[in-house]
């Protein structure tokens, strides 16, 4: 079966962030981090060890263990010693789990909102999203756009017969 392989990923992400920070300290990374925290067991841990090792550093990383509300309850080293947190830490880290959770929900709604208004007009020179938008309304659909003549298409503001002749040759 093939999918994403979350243990790969989290090195992947690692080592660029590594990388970023080695070669542009001042840059949008800034300096290396001091700690890093896994929002995962052992498996996420190593990981991100295997790309700290890349790079001969020596950063300590965490596992975040959690309860069975998804909170997290105490972490674990690359040992698999339990480390308890006290009650502040505690609130801290799952404040920033949850902040760090809504923002990559966030950021992947944005992107598949994007994918989903994606069309073929969009690779059409000429055609911006107010067009593309008034074409759509017009027509409801890239199919529809397809089968109009070109003096339809040239109805809509904005756009010339040159340039309903380019809508139609690229649709073909």
């Amino acid at each position: 079966m093939v999918g994403q392989n979350d243990v790969a990923c989290t090195e992947e992400v690692a080592t660029r962030r590594l990388r970023h920070s080695l070669e542009n300290p001042k840059g949008a990374f800034g300096n290396l981090p001091d700690l890093i925290l896994a929002d995962g067991g052992i498996t996420q841990i190593r990981a991100i060890k295997n790309a700290i090792s890349k790079y001969n550093l020596e950063i300590p990383v965490f596992g975040m263990v959690k309860d069975d509300k998804h909170n997290t309850k105490m972490l674990i080293d690359e040992n698999r010693k339990q480390i308890p947190l006290e009650k502040n830490l505690m609130y801290f880290i799952t404040n920033f789990q949850t902040e760090v959770h809504n923002t990559a929900i966030e950021y992947n709604k944005k992107l598949m909102s994007k994918d989903t208004t994606k069309s073929s007009l969009d690779e059409i020179k000429g055609i911006g999203p107010k067009k593309k938008q008034e074409l759509l309304k017009k027509f409801g659909s890239v199919e529809a756009i397809r089968k109009a003549d070109l003096e339809q298409i040239a109805q809509i503001k904005g756009i010339n017969i040159d340039l309903a002749q380019e809508i139609k040759k690229q649709l073909e």
